[in-house]
């Protein structure tokens, strides 16, 4: 006699899922991807998808880390391989440029663009402080190329690196609405004609 197959299915490949869910959070956000969705562009019913990842909440903040170590990892390279602060944070918004506008991806920045509309303050804060994390990692760079002399003494890192962090996250949104890769570029261009001098 039979036995009805419980669990997922054999097929179940969890990277490829978690792939899956990725790509569905950075098109849709946190708040409108529902675990309806999830189950949907996954190709596994509920329980599978709790069974493997927890809840939905577990599961983006696993595709938080996936998209850090991936698809985000380009500022963490551009930060370790340039020799100035400059250059750093210059190669920083290029690729981000590039990034934003790949195509066959869904464009932007997934951790900005999953906070828009979302009202799961749990989900608000983790982005969030992702995002202050990130300038507080640009600002510790930028202080480098101070120490170093690469930009006057009494230059601000803070303030440079919120500038930096101001122009990504608007060029997140711009990639979204539709700019081009060369429109950002052209964004960038101008963005580092304000960079301090020595």
């Amino acid at each position: 006699m039979a036995t009805k197959q419980r669990g997922r299915p054999r097929s179940f490949d969890r990277e490829t899922a978690l792939e899956k869910a990725l790509r569905q959070f950075w098109e849709h956000g946190y708040e409108a991807t529902s675990v309806a969705d999830l189950t949907r562009e996954m190709g596994i019913g509920a329980p599978s998808l709790y069974a493997a990842f927890g809840d939905k909440r577990t599961l983006f903040e696993e595709v938080l880390v996936r998209y850090a170590d991936s698809y985000g990892a380009f500022g963490g390279r551009a930060l370790a391989e340039e020799s100035t602060a400059r250059a750093a944070m210059e190669r920083v918004l290029r690729e981000a440029a590039d990034s934003f506008t790949e195509p066959g991806y869904p464009h932007g920045c997934l951790v900005i663009h999953a906070a828009t509309n979302c009202t799961t303050p749990e989900i608000e804060q983790t982005l969030r402080e992702r995002r202050n994390a990130n300038v507080g990692t640009f600002a510790a760079r930028i202080q480098q190329g101070i120490d170093a002399g690469e930009l006057a003494a009494g230059a601000d890192a803070e303030d440079i690196a919120r500038y930096v962090g101001a122009v990504f996250q608007g060029l997140s949104q711009q990639s979204r609405d539709g700019a081009t890769r060369e429109d950002l570029h052209a964004v960038v261009d101008l963005a580092m004609r304000a960079w301090p001098g020595a």
